[in-house]
């Protein structure tokens, strides 16, 4: 098992999620409406943050409640947790391992509220702690940079707040996207093509915003930890209040801007840098206008509703840091540094 082949195998693992676990993310959603939830309170690390970033987004959206990422060093160093009254405390983690996110659901089981764990170790001490558990199902990852796991993570809580949501056509279209995954993989050969252009690079800034936000935060934690550069994720809308003037002619910028609510001020956005401010743009996009002004334009398909595009965006970013990191003659499954599981209190 290698990198590139957990990136490969994405589309059969959200497939198999979605078939065996719709019936406990069903029962999980009917226990939470039996609640008088206010809002949610969720606590993860690394990419599983980036998960819960998505997660921000889509139960805001989605559901109406509103979300807060948790200071897990609250509950372990300060040992002053919130006050989580009527909250809905949840933790994300691979490993369910990490001493400090078990805490905050710890705290949560104290305090009356309602657990839950969304995991691929359905034994975990992060599991045995959770009233209720999603196993995310991705099998074994043996790469240290989390690929599989993140977009399982996602698919996870798209079915949490589908099941909330109670609506058949979201269920529809849950069924489409690992066709939709497939269809991005096929743009492996053509990311193998774009990239030597970017040998050399050692400091961009990576773009998204809305459902996407988490997305730009994954693809640059994914060039941070596998070809070392100096990747910061923001906001279109963050990234024009100062982090702007980072921009000079040839400065490379990594775009996740596809069709939706945010689209037309993301593109205003991009021909700004394209036009203005002549930066190097590689975009991925669904929409012709935004990769027309990318010197690396990455098309992902058409019709993806723009609440799931983060599933299938990250696949060909996940692709672009997999060649980049060949490029450059780095190790793609053990970078240095860091290890698979990271426990951290």
């Amino acid at each position: 098992m290698t990198l590139y082949s957990e990136i490969m195998e994405q589309p059969q693992r959200v497939n198999d999620l979605l078939r065996a676990q719709r019936a406990n993310i069903e029962k999980i959603a009917a226990e939470i409406k039996k609640r008088d939830i206010r809002f949610a309170f969720l606590a993860a690390r690394g990419t599983s943050d980036n998960a819960a970033r998505y997660a921000n987004y889509l139960l805001g959206s989605m559901n109406r409640i509103p979300l807060a990422l948790a200071t897990p060093s609250l509950f372990t160093y300060y040992r002053q947790p919130p006050l989580l009254r009527d909250a809905l405390v949840m933790g994300i983690s691979q490993s369910g391992q990490s001493p400090d996110i078990i805490s905050v659901l710890e705290e949560g089981k104290r305090q009356g509220c309602l657990t839950i764990a969304i995991t691929n170790e359905p034994d975990s001490p992060l599991a045995t702690t959770a009233d209720f558990v999603i196993d995310i199902q991705a099998g074994d990852e043996q790469a240290v940079a989390a690929t599989k796991t993140y977009t399982s993570q996602l698919m996870a809580v798209a079915m949490l707040a589908t099941a909330l949501d109670g609506g058949d056509r979201h269920w529809q279209e849950l069924d489409r996207v690992a066709d939709w995954m497939k269809q991005s993989l096929q743009l492996n050969d053509r990311i193998a093509q774009i990239v030597p252009r970017f040998r050399y690079i050692d400091h961009t800034v990576v773009l998204g915003r809305g459902f996407n936000y988490c997305t730009a935060f994954e693809w640059a934690l994914k060039l941070k930890e596998l070809t070392y550069t100096v990747a910061v994720p923001y906001s279109f809308a963050d990234f024009q209040h100062g982090p702007i003037a980072l921009v000079e002619r040839g400065f490379p910028v990594m775009v996740i801007s596809p069709l939706g609510e945010v689209y037309k001020p993301s593109l205003e956005m991009l021909s700004k840098l394209k036009n203005g401010f002549h930066a190097e743009l590689v975009i991925i996009s669904n929409d012709q206008a935004a990769l027309n002004l990318a010197q690396s334009p990455i098309a992902i398909p058409a019709g993806i509703p723009e609440w799931l595009s983060p599933l299938v965006s990250i696949l060909p970013a996940q692709l672009f840091t997999y060649h980049l990191t060949v490029e450059k003659g780095y190790d793609t499954e053990q970078p240095r540094s860091i290890h698979k599981i990271t426990e951290t209190n």
